[in-house]
């Protein structure tokens, strides 16, 4: 929520603060602000709030939010939009400023689309028009029958960091404090195949492969373009699956990398942690492990 207050800041009142509320007052501080929305919430209100589709609490005159926006070469599910070649054909061109420029534009639609539209107008999109873009894609593809390779930049660790930092400072804009969109690399980490078994496959790399292959990427966004999430993946790593791993998710990207936005989970991850990796007895139990990860 915080993330989203600088996503889609308010123009500030002109009411007193003795009159408005701390989360909506635009004088305050992001911290600030969300901790009071917070606190005012009820529990199932919280919980309603960490699906995708976030509905609205109108009580406190938050409207419903969709988190789950795609703009990996272009703004997607959302109308038309300008469509620029697959993220391993831009990779082609070694070109950063390309992939910074491309993210800008589609910022800029992402932005426009989720503006209310004119009178008699309809929205393009209910669901994908947030401004959460699950982009860019920065695993490695190391196996041509990998089937979502093309979406990724490459096999090349020091090239797909390059872009991926170009592609999410364009998508996120020059203003860390107010971003134009979020961006969210992924999928965190080691996720590259086999698609087959990618909703339970645990992956072992040796730690000179972990952090000169697999790491780079992810490190980049985070400390260089400062991302302002970061989706976990399907598979385990070491035996534990990726959305429930503190030690990717706290001791890794949180602690040594300075990480202070959120985490998203892959569709359907946290349920994988019961019907596939087979590490938590039910639904409610991998919740909770996410959610201290």
């Amino acid at each position: 929520m915080a993330s989203m207050a600088t996503a889609a800041e308010p123009a500030p009142s002109a009411r007193t603060s003795a009159t408005v509320p701390p989360y909506l007052d635009a004088r305050l501080g992001d911290a600030e602000r969300a901790a009071d929305l917070v606190s005012r919430l009820s529990l199932a209100e919280k919980i309603a709030q960490l699906q995708d589709g976030a509905p609205a609490i109108e009580r406190l005159g938050v409207p419903a939010y969709g988190w789950w926006s795609e703009g990996l070469h272009g703004l997607a599910r959302n109308g038309r939009a300008t469509v620029f070649p697959q993220a391993i054909g831009l990779a082609a061109s070694w070109d950063a400023p390309l992939l910074h420029a491309v993210g800008g534009v589609i910022a800029a639609q992402a932005r426009a689309k989720s503006a209310p539209p004119p009178p008699g107008v309809s929205r393009d999109s209910a669901r994908y028009g947030g401004l959460t873009i699950w982009s860019p894609n920065i695993n490695l593809f190391r196996d041509p029958r990998w089937g979502r390779g093309q979406e990724t930049y490459g096999e090349d660790p020091v090239l797909t960091a390059r872009l991926g930092v170009a592609f999410v400072q364009g998508l996120q804009g020059p203003d860390e404090r107010r971003p134009l969109v979020i961006a969210t690399p992924k999928h965190f980490a080691v996720h590259s195949g086999p698609e087959k078994d990618r909703h339970a496959f645990n992956v072992n790399p040796s730690a000179h492969d972990l952090e000169d292959s697999y790491l780079p990427a992810f490190r980049a966004a985070v400390t260089q373009a400062h991302a302002g999430s970061v989706m976990c993946a399907y598979n385990a790593l070491d035996g534990t699956p990726a959305c429930a791993n503190t030690a990717l998710l706290q001791d890794r990207l949180r602690r040594d990398w300075g990480f202070r936005g959120f985490v998203v989970t892959d569709c359907d991850a946290v349920e994988d942690m019961t019907l596939f990796h087979k590490t938590t007895p039910d639904d409610a139990e991998a919740s909770a492990r996410a959610l201290q990860a």
